[in-house]
């Protein structure tokens, strides 16, 4: 019955792009209703929580202090974790994270440290012995599409709004604010047939046979990309979502926090 109303959709969706529509009236080019709330997690450091059409994520950012990497000793250390629970959708299974949610936070986490965004260096309280270490906590409460859009502004603006607890950690000494050099943002566009639409809702994603994640900064400059699915772009249909992940880069990064 699955596979019945799967194909059902997909001659739906196909047939309203045909007629240059989608399911929910957007533009091929067009981001779905974007609503970001910060500091929505007391007990964290900096917080954001983003609504990307019916996609709802909650980004927490917490800090501790420990040892440096060997071959950085003088940067602080920056990991991303992404959690799906079942309750944000039934197809999310608890246990250990899935395929998924390890490529939602390294994309997230490759966009934001290919971007320079956090001087991580500005992390370091004692050159090879003692550093910040940050984490990046991306949970997703509902799930409607596009998780990697919606996590990558959610990390962004929860970043904006961290403060590093030094006074409570470190003894002396006051608490600051994290450095944020770059404003990442992820665009991705999925591809069906000879269609290309940005940012995906669940439906379009669900039968996609390729996605394409371009992150770029506030320059316009590439900073991240990320291929996913078994299908292919084209080198124009590249080029054409570099273009065009910069100008909606440059149009979200109006709505991220101060």
């Amino acid at each position: 019955m699955e596979e019945i109303v799967a194909d059902i959709k997909k001659d739906y969706i196909y047939h309203l792009a045909e007629t240059g529509k989608r399911v929910d009236n957007r533009e091929f080019d067009e981001v779905r209703p974007i609503k970001i709330e910060t500091g929505v997690v007391s007990s964290a450091e900096g917080s954001a929580r983003v609504k990307l059409g019916s996609t709802d994520v909650l980004v927490g950012i917490k800090m501790s202090v420990g040892e440096p990497f060997p071959d950085t000793p003088n940067s602080g250390v920056l990991t991303t974790n992404a959690e799906m629970i079942p309750m944000a959708s039934p197809t999310f299974e608890s246990g250990p994270p899935s395929k998924d949610a390890i490529e939602l936070a390294r994309v997230v986490d490759r966009g934001i440290r290919e971007s320079e965004s956090i001087d991580l260096e500005k992390l370091c309280i004692t050159p090879g012995e003692k550093v910040w270490i940050l984490f990046i906590d991306t949970h997703i409460l509902d799930y409607g599409g596009n998780l990697i859009d919606a996590a990558a502004i959610g990390a962004i603006s929860a970043l904006k709004t961290t403060t590093v607890p030094s006074s409570t950690i470190l003894p002396g000494t006051e608490n600051f604010q994290l450095p944020v050099n770059h404003l990442p943002i992820a665009c991705t566009v999925a591809k069906f047939g000879n269609y290309m639409v940005v940012d995906p809702g669940l439906d379009e994603e669900l039968i996609a046979d390729a996605r394409l994640t371009v992150t770029t900064d506030e320059h316009g400059n590439i900073r991240a990309m990320q291929k996913g699915l078994s299908g292919s772009f084209t080198l124009d249909e590249v080029e054409k979502i570099v273009k065009l992940s910069s100008h909606i880069g440059k149009e979200i990064r109006k709505k991220l926090p101060e």
